[in-house]
């Protein structure tokens, strides 16, 4: 089994920064792409940010500029660096990971982490 636990939520005041950290664990013999989505209260669930293993990234029109997405290939860990935070950016925030356990790559996701930006 192949376990995302999230970490890094919560409430912080408009401008403000947060730093959201995904750990996977399990069988795992390989990450492909690992990434971060978030959906808010009655809206669909939305690309935040891709990186690939070789360290690509892809961005969401809506943070390009302000968040940073990273990972640590060693730890099996994805970051999500979030500077200038907007009300607007409040959502559950899930990571994801392809990772190759029993003979194929398989889609993986965390239980989510809120992040509230509000005054």
């Amino acid at each position: 089994q192949v376990q995302l636990v999230e970490s890094g939520g919560g409430l912080v005041q408009p401008g403000g920064s947060l730093r959201l950290s995904c750990a996977a664990s399990g069988s795992i013999f390989g990450i492909n792409g690992m990434g971060w989505y978030r959906q808010a209260p009655g809206k669909q669930r939305e690309l935040v940010a891709t990186i690939t293993r070789g360290g690509t990234t892809n961005y969401g029109n809506s943070v390009k500029g302000r968040f940073t997405i990273s990972r640590d290939n060693v730890l099996n860990t994805v970051y999500l660096q979030m500077n200038s935070l907007k009300p607007e950016d409040t959502a559950v925030y899930y990571c994801n990971a392809e990772v190759y356990t029993s003979g194929w790559y398989e889609p993986y996701w965390g239980q989510g982490t809120q992040v509230s930006v509000s005054s």
